[in-house]
């Protein structure tokens, strides 16, 4: 556990940012806590706190978006990251919807096609998890592994990969989007039966079932967002 410390230094504030980074066991596309928060934690002024940002973002560590928040880049130093930030700017949250509906349902249906038994599993779990859930935070964190389970079941990099990126965007521009009425998933949360008709289409090696429950499934989410897409 780290512990606070005075930092001054603009090196140590770089090492000292790393180090909670790893400590915290960010993931891909997590949200870092808020500028206020870090300089309270990591003892650090807010001037210092930002060269030290600014420093892991030109690296490829992180990526930033105005009024969204700090988060952790997919590909450490790797130029894409930059290229997912500057879209993150330009897209609205309907295109974003809009282009999961274009790739999900598809990625659904190759699942439907060439998932394994394991992969099927995996999807299954995840499914379960997410109806369990006690809060609206551990239903999304499962939602997550739900979607990205039904693209790694394609056993197509290239799908995941682009599945992976279009998820970043999503965490970006879709954060706040949001406005939770309860503090858990209510029992009759409409994305439980349509979770569970995704999974069983797929399970049935049934590619259209497959795919128009998906479609259904994101239709349902861009109505209670946005309206129609």
């Amino acid at each position: 556990m780290l512990t606070r410390t005075d930092t001054s230094d603009y090196g140590d504030a770089i090492s000292v940012l790393r180090a909670f980074i790893k400590a915290g066991n960010y993931k891909p596309g997590d949200r870092l806590p808020p500028e206020r928060e870090l300089i309270g934690s990591l003892g650090m002024s807010r001037t210092t706190l930002r060269k030290a940002l600014e420093t892991l973002e030109r690296e490829g560590a992180i990526w930033r978006h105005v009024g969204k928040g700090t988060f952790i880049a997919a590909h450490g130093n790797d130029a894409r990251s930059g290229c997912l930030a500057a879209l993150s700017q330009q897209v609205s949250p309907v295109h974003m919807m809009r282009a999961r509906l274009s790739l999900e349902p598809a990625i659904a249906r190759e699942a439907a096609i060439n998932a394994s038994d394991e992969a099927v599993i995996r999807i299954k779990v995840a499914r379960d998890k997410a109806l369990e859930a006690s809060s609206w935070e551990e239903y999304e964190a499962h939602d997550d592994v739900f979607h990205r389970s039904i693209a790694e079941a394609t056993g197509n990099v290239l799908l995941l990969a682009l599945f992976d990126q279009l998820n970043q965007v999503r965490r970006a521009v879709a954060w706040n989007a949001v406005v939770r009425h309860s503090t858990r998933p209510p029992s009759d949360h409409s994305s439980f039966d349509e979770h569970e008709r995704i999974a069983d289409a797929i399970e049935a090696r049934d590619p259209a079932t497959a795919h128009a429950a998906m479609r259904e499934h994101l239709g349902s989410v861009s109505a209670r967002l946005f309206g129609e897409v």
